[in-house]
């Protein structure tokens, strides 16, 4: 039960960076005009970009080279399945929007929604799993554990506010924004507990479920959000201060 109470207060603390990120919505005046929009947009592509590399592409690559397996076929099988994933999730989204008429941007929110949670999952099961061998008196101990649910943590601050500011520029409320983007980090305490009840398990498909994420990300940030931001030059050089913000937090803090 301890293990379960540290992996719970580790993530916790990821969760609220999120929450902290989301909170930006409420910074911006009530009409965003295009080139923030643009803006938005380009900072939340550049961002998923860098994490989908640096948070879950090199620590998978990592990871499944520690395992002694193949990491070019783990890897690259996990990458392909999560962009095919979210493709499938992308057909079914198009095919429910004629139906209904729905907006185009409304199913480009989603997908970006979709990938930033799933993106969230592994980081959970991380912090989790850093937390519950240093309850037990393995892994690298607790200052370890804390360490990297800081990096994580303070990474999830920019995830945050990714998710949250283009909901906001697509019109929702501030506060429906920011709900939605406290929600998307959720999943990392409900993970990062779970693990500790499969921890081995878990263990062993770790980098196949991070290049599983990257893959759903990149999906949309290639296909979607980019082309959207591109629009603009302001799109595009929030892009690449979205990618350096995210590049440097992954590789100061680890």
């Amino acid at each position: 039960m301890s293990a379960v109470i540290w992996a719970g207060c580790g993530t916790a603390f990821t969760f609220l960076m999120t929450t902290l990120g989301a909170a930006l919505v409420f910074f911006f005046k009530e009409q965003i005009d295009d080139r923030m929009q643009c803006a938005c947009m380009g900072f939340a592509s550049g961002v998923m970009s860098a994490a989908a590399v640096f948070s879950l592409l090199v620590p998978a690559i990592e990871q499944s080279e520690a395992q002694g397996g193949s990491p070019w076929l783990v890897v690259t099988t996990g990458f392909v399945l999560g962009a095919l994933m979210i493709a499938s999730v992308d057909r079914v989204l198009r095919f429910a929007g004629r139906a209904r008429r729905a907006d185009e941007a409304a199913r480009m929110r989603t997908l970006m929604y979709t990938a930033v949670t799933l993106h969230n999952v592994p980081e959970g099961m991380a912090v989790g799993l850093a937390f519950a061998l240093a309850a037990k008196g393995g892994g690298l101990g607790l200052a370890a554990a804390i360490t990297l649910a800081l990096g994580i943590g303070i990474q999830n601050f920019p995830e945050g506010a990714a998710v949250a500011l283009p909901l906001r520029q697509g019109g929702m409320s501030r506060m429906r924004a920011f709900v939605m983007g406290t929600l998307s980090g959720a999943v990392e305490p409900l993970f990062g507990v779970l693990v500790v009840l499969a921890t081995s398990a878990v263990h062993q498909v770790m980098p196949a479920l991070m290049a599983f994420s990257a893959g759903a990300m990149m999906y949309v940030v290639i296909c979607e959000m980019i082309p959207e931001a591109a629009r603009c030059r302001m799109g595009t050089r929030f892009a690449v201060i979205g990618y350096v913000v995210m590049m440097a937090l992954d590789i100061a803090l680890g």
